[in-house]
């Protein structure tokens, strides 16, 4: 089930739980929509599915500005992280869909699909027990949700 709920990011969480204010503006909110994370060939792939038209257009929009910079994925569940990883060893790419778009992170290096493999697992182990995941790129989070 999806929600067109965006989330407000003018406070951000510290790796403690605190809330700690970012320099944005308090009207800058992250779309919220499901997300689906499996294995594939060579890493790992994302998909994120917006129902609200206007959270789809500024996901799609965010993806497709930031899609090559630094990729993290962050579960949260009651406002603490609980696991969070860095695709720094993928070449990530975003391919906008009809409702969403579809994140693949890969590599060619064996020893790095299994880290990415690894992430996969965890994610899905997390979303599946109740966490809420943040996909950012560069550290500015472009979608929020829960699995689908």
């Amino acid at each position: 089930m999806s929600s067109s709920v965006m989330f407000d990011r003018s406070t951000q969480m510290t790796s403690h739980g605190m809330r700690m204010p970012t320099s944005i503006s308090s009207g800058d909110a992250v779309p919220t929509c499901t997300i689906k994370i499996e294995k594939c060939n060579g890493g790992m792939k994302i998909t994120c599915v917006c129902e609200d038209e206007l959270a789809l257009v500024r996901m799609q929009d965010q993806c497709k500005a930031l899609c090559q910079k630094l990729c993290t994925c962050c579960c949260t569940m009651n406002g603490l992280t609980i696991f969070q990883c860095n695709l720094a060893m993928c070449q990530c790419n975003c391919e906008e869909t009809a409702d969403g778009v579809c994140i693949t992170c890969v590599c060619g290096d064996e020893s790095c699909c299994d880290m990415i493999e690894a992430c996969c697992d965890c994610l899905c182990c997390c979303m599946e027990a109740g966490c809420t995941c943040s996909i950012c790129f560069d550290g500015t989070p472009c979608c929020c949700g829960t699995c689908c």
